[in-house]
């Protein structure tokens, strides 16, 4: 599963670098914008509005702080570690590259939600793919790992459907959220799993 995910967030991460600078790219960036505006249901707006909330920070933090506690009730001490380098390498990359990149978002006119910070990359689309590759990872060896791999996919996808849908980005900044999430998180799990087998 590392090398599946590594390669996926490298192949996206090019897509995404290619969407920025490319101009024929960059248009159909703003095509599937304008498409998603035009195919609006209010049933999808008020999904769109709720996920929104769901996958900002303050509430995938408080999920966060729930779960490390749940660990640390039963002293597995160095997920809580895994989870807790993981999501502040996540969030710190995610605005640092909104501050150097400075990517506008799309215009306002098409947006269904409050937006903060640059476009690229989506830090809702990055935090979503933070917490699912966390917890593919940290629940490798559970008997329903496949099970929890569809349901993080499908959650994984439709955040990143809805940032786009609500005007709030564009797809470059959905497949640049994923990316930097599947490289980071999947680096990091080898990483500490190298220096678990030194001890």
């Amino acid at each position: 599963m590392p090398k599946l995910l590594l390669f996926l967030g490298c192949f996206l991460l090019s897509i995404s670098v290619l969407m920025l600078n490319l101009p024929i790219l960059s248009q159909f960036d703003l095509v599937s914008v304008q498409w998603m505006y035009q195919h609006r249901l209010n049933s999808l707006n008020t999904i769109a509005i709720g996920l929104s909330a769901l996958g900002g920070m303050p509430f995938v933090l408080f999920l966060i702080i729930l779960w490390c506690l749940h660990l640390a009730w039963y002293k597995k001490y160095s997920d809580i570690v895994f989870i807790s380098i993981g999501m502040i390498g996540s969030i710190s990359t995610a605005w640092l590259l909104k501050y150097l990149i400075a990517r506008p978002r799309p215009p306002e006119m098409y947006s269904l939600v409050k937006t903060y910070g640059d476009s690229f990359p989506s830090g809702h689309s990055l935090y979503a793919a933070t917490v699912g590759c966390l917890l593919m990872y940290v629940y490798l060896q559970h008997s329903k790992h496949k099970l929890l791999c569809l349901i993080v996919s499908i959650w994984i996808l439709i955040m990143g459907l809805s940032r786009v849908y609500a005007g709030a980005h564009f797809p470059s900044d959905v497949l640049s959220g994923w990316s930097i999430s599947f490289i980071w998180i999947t680096l990091l799990y080898l990483i500490l799993t190298k220096y678990k087998q030194y001890q």
